[in-house]
C-alpha cells in the first residue's frame, strides 16, 4: 500500500502578515497602550503580533474582570482600554463590564473572535458558537461590527475610535472570524510610520499620534444659542448650575463659569474635583439630599452641562422626589440625551469644554451677582444638620486616606462607604473618585477596576468594596500580586448584603439570602500572594498606608462596619472640605 505523505509544496503558504498581526499594529498607531485579555484556542492568533509592538498585556482571571479593568483604565487615565476576548463565553462573561461601561459613558474597545465565516451563525454546534454573537453584543455596545475580510479592517478600527473621539462614548465591539485572523493581509493598508516623530527628543507615542491621526471631534456650539443662554443668566434671579461626567477634562474654565455666573453649583458622581472642596459655591454632590433638591427646586434657571440627569446621580434614594421647576437649558454631545428625561428649554448639541469656553468669554467682562455665596452656605448648614454619625464615620476614613495619600484615586464597587462618600467625598482632582453604584450599579467593579486604574494612572489606588461583592472577583486579586501592585484593598465587612439587608428590614421582608458566610479574609489573602491588615485605629491606619503604599504587592486592609474608631473619627469629619 502506498503511503501518501504532503510535500512542503501543497501546504498551504504561511501569510507574511496576517490580519490579526495587522489589527495590533493599527492598534498601536491610534494611540493603544494596554490589552487585557485572555488567551483562547479562537484568540491566539491575535497574540502573534504583539510582541512587535510596544503594547502592554494583561491577563485577568475573569472576563467580566477584563471588562471592569479596561472601564477603571480609561477613568483613571483618560486612555482607552482594550479587551481580546474569545468567542461565545468571553463574550457572555464580559458583557456586564460592558454594560456598566455604556452606562457610564465610558469607551472600551472590545475584539473577539466569532467562528469561522462558513461557520458563524450555522447552528451545527461548533465550539463556542451563539445563535447570534453580534447581535447580542450589540445590546450593551455603541455598535459591534464583524470583519469578514482583511481589507475592511483599517475602516472599521478607524470608526471606533471615531465614534470614541466625537460621540457619547461608550463601548465598541468588533468580532473578527477566527479564519479571517490567519488571514493575508499583507497587501491591506498599513499604518503611517510614526518613526520621524518618535524620534524627536520631545515627542512620545501619545504626541506623535495626536500630530499624524485625523482626529473626528465633537460638536462645536452654535453661538447663537450661546448668546442665547448668556441672556437667559441676566435675566435669572438664582440660578443653579449642574456639572456632570460629561465635564471630566474640562479644565479651569469649569470653575471659573461658576463664578462668572455666581451659581450654586453640584457635581454628579463622575465630576467630583471640578471645583476644590471648599469651593465658597460648591454643593458638592448632594443634589438627592433635602437641602440640595431645594436649592435646584427653587432654582429659576437650571444649566445642566455634560450630565444626563440620571436617577443614580440626581435621585439615589429612588424616592421621585428630585425635580426641575425652572427654565432648562442643556448642554451635551448626545443629541438625544438632551431631551431625556427632562426636556430642554434651551438644548445645545456641543463638546462640554468648548461650549463652557465659549460661556466664558461671553461673560468675562460682565459678571452676574446672583448673591449665591450666602443661599449656598444656608444650604451646606442644613446638609450639616442631615449628617449620621455612620455618614460621618465613613467620609471620615475617606478623607483620612485622602489627605495621607497624595493623588490617590478611590475606584469603588457598591458598598456604604461608597454610598456614603458619593455625597459627602471630596476629590481634589477629578478622576479620583470613580464606583459601579451609578448607572448599572454592578458588583465586583470595585477590585478589577482599581487594578486597571493603578495601571493607567501609576497612581495609589484605594479600592472599596464590600465582603459580599469582593466575592464576585475575587481571583482578580492574584492578578494585582503577578503584577506587583501595591493596590490598598478596603474591604467594608457587613457580614454579607448589608445595604440589601437594611432595605429588608426596612420593608417587613424576610431576610432571605442576605446574611451569607463570609469568608476568613486574612488566609484568602494569603494564598492569592496579598498582604492582610484587620485596621481597628486612626494612627494603625496611617502607619500601615505608609508602609505599603509604595511595596510591591497588594493589601486586604479589613474594617468592620461595627468599629468604634470609625465613630471617633467621624467627630472630627468636616464635609465641603
Amino acid at each position: 500500500m502506498t503511503q501518501l505523505t504532503q510535500t512542503s509544496s501543497s501546504l498551504p503558504a504561511t501569510p507574511s502578515l496576517t490580519c490579526g498581526e495587522l489589527l495590533v499594529q493599527w492598534l498601536e498607531y491610534y494611540g493603544v497602550e494596554t490589552v487585557f485579555g485572555i488567551p483562547g484556542v479562537h484568540t491566539v492568533e491575535l497574540y502573534r503580533g504583539l510582541p512587535n509592538t510596544n503594547i502592554r498585556h494583561v491577563t485577568p482571571r475573569h472576563e467580566q474582570g477584563a471588562g471592569f479593568m479596561a472601564d477603571g483604565y480609561y477613568r483613571a487615565s483618560g486612555k482607552i482600554g482594550v479587551c481580546f476576548i474569545i468567542t461565545g463565553p468571553g463574550m457572555t462573561n464580559i458583557m456586564t463590564a460592558m454594560a456598566q461601561a455604556l452606562a457610564d459613558s465610558i469607551p472600551m474597545l472590545v475584539i473577539s473572535s466569532v467562528n469561522k465565516v462558513a461557520d458563524t451563525g450555522s447552528g451545527e454546534g461548533h465550539l463556542h458558537e451563539l445563535h447570534d454573537q453580534q447581535g447580542m453584543v450589540s445590546k450593551v455596545a455603541l455598535t459591534s461590527k464583524t470583519i469578514w475580510k482583511p481589507e475592511s479592517l483599517p475602516k472599521v478600527i478607524a470608526e471606533a475610535f471615531a465614534l470614541f473621539n466625537g460621540a457619547r462614548p461608550g463601548p465598541v465591539h468588533i468580532q473578527l472570524p477566527i479564519d479571517v485572523i490567519t488571514a493575508d493581509a499583507s497587501h491591506v493598508a498599513k499604518p503611517p510610520d510614526l518613526t520621524p516623530y518618535l524620534n524627536s527628543p520631545a515627542t512620545s507615542q501619545t504626541d506623535a499620534n495626536s500630530s499624524t491621526l485625523p482626529r473626528v471631534m465633537r460638536p462645536l456650539p452654535n453661538p447663537a444659542q450661546l448668546d442665547l443662554i448668556i441672556e437667559s443668566l441676566k435675566t435669572a434671579k438664582n440660578p443653579v448650575l449642574l456639572y456632570g461626567g460629561g465635564c471630566v477634562d474640562v479644565n479651569q474654565d469649569a470653575q471659573k463659569l461658576a463664578e462668572l455666573i455666581d451659581a450654586p453649583t453640584f457635581l454628579t458622581i463622575n465630576a467630583k474635583g471640578l471645583l476644590p472642596p471648599a469651593h465658597p459655591l460648591s454643593l458638592g454632590s448632594n443634589q438627592s439630599l433635602a437641602a440640595g433638591r431645594a436649592v435646584i427646586t427653587e432654582a429659576d434657571l437650571v444649566l445642566a452641562i455634560g450630565t444626563e440627569l440620571g436617577e443614580t446621580d440626581y435621585d439615589v434614594f429612588f424616592n421621585g422626589e428630585f425635580k426641575i421647576n425652572g427654565k432648562l437649558i442643556r448642554i451635551d454631545c448626545d443629541a438625544q440625551q438632551l431631551q431625556r428625561p427632562f426636556r430642554a428649554d434651551i438644548a445645545v448639541l456641543s463638546d462640554a469644554q468648548m461650549a463652557i469656553s465659549g460661556l466664558c468669554t461671553r461673560l468675562e467682562h460682565q459678571a452676574l451677582n446672583h448673591k449665591a455665596v450666602s443661599r449656598v452656605a444656608e444650604a451646606k448648614q442644613a446638609l450639616l444638620a442631615e449628617m449620621t454619625p455612620d455618614f460621618a464615620g465613613q467620609n471620615a476614613l475617606l478623607q483620612l486616606i485622602r489627605d495621607e495619600v497624595k493623588d490617590v484615586i478611590f475606584v469603588g464597587d457598591s458598598t456604604q462607604p461608597v454610598y456614603s462618600g458619593n455625597l459627602g467625598f471630596e476629590a481634589l482632582a477629578t478622576r479620583k473618585w470613580f464606583n459601579s453604584s451609578t448607572g448599572f450599579g454592578t458588583l465586583g467593579y470595585g477590585l478589577p477596576a482599581a487594578i486597571g486604574a493603578m495601571i493607567g494612572s501609576n497612581l495609589p489606588v484605594i479600592s472599596l468594596i464590600g465582603d459580599g461583592g469582593i466575592q464576585f472577583t475575587i481571583a482578580e486579586l492574584i492578578c494585582a500580586a503577578e503584577l506587583e501592585l501595591p493596590l490598598i484593598v478596603l474591604l467594608w465587612n457587613n457580614q454579607g448584603y448589608g445595604e440589601i439587608r437594611r432595605y429588608m428590614e426596612e420593608g417587613g421582608l424576610p431576610l432571605i439570602g442576605v446574611n451569607i458566610k463570609t469568608p476568613h479574609f486574612e488566609p484568602l489573602a494569603a494564598g492569592f500572594g496579598a498582604g492582610y491588615r484587620r485596621i481597628t485605629d486612626k494612627q494603625q491606619l496611617l502607619d500601615a498606608l505608609q508602609k505599603d503604599i509604595n511595596g510591591k504587592q497588594p493589601f486586604i486592609y479589613e474594617v468592620d462596619e461595627a468599629d468604634d474608631f470609625l465613630t471617633e473619627i467621624g467627630k472630627d469629619f468636616i464635609c465641603f472640605s
